[in-house]
Parts: structure tokens; sequence; C-alpha cells
């Protein structure tokens, strides 16, 4: 790839990546891991409680939504 190429990457993708919403992410795993010990199923029917990777990636994604809330978007100017 070209250095246009590669800089345009960069740019769509730390686009959505934004220090609120890697935080978030973070805080999601982390109480996507917690939900686990805490109140995971223990016998295996529920097919997200019943593995800590599942509970963990259900909690990046619920994180990355709820710290993506915050992000004020950039005015256009007409």
């Amino acid at each position: 790839m070209s250095q246009t190429t590669d800089s345009i990457w960069n740019r769509r993708f730390l686009k959505f990546l934004t220090l609120k919403s890697i935080i978030g992410m973070l805080i999601g795993v982390v109480a996507g891991y917690i939900y686990y010990i805490k109140v995971g199923c223990n016998s295996g029917s529920c097919p997200i409680t019943s593995n800590p990777w599942l509970t963990m990636l259900w909690g990046l994604m619920m994180g990355y939504l709820l710290g993506d809330m915050f992000n004020k978007e950039a005015k256009k100017e007409a």
C-alpha cells in the first residue's frame, strides 16, 4: 500500500476508536467478566453467559456502544 492509502485507512479506523469508546470497551470487558463470575450460567444452557469469552465479548460491544454515545459529531458548515 502507498503512503496515502495507509493514512486514509488510519483516519477511517481512528474515527471509530476514540478515547471514550476505548475506555467504554475496557469497562465493558471487565464488567462482562464480573457478570460471568457473579451471575454466569453453570448448566451450560445459556449461550452467552456460560462462556467467559462470549460474556466479555458481549461486554466489549456494549461498552463500545455506551462509550460511543458520548462522542460529539463535528458540525459541518454548509
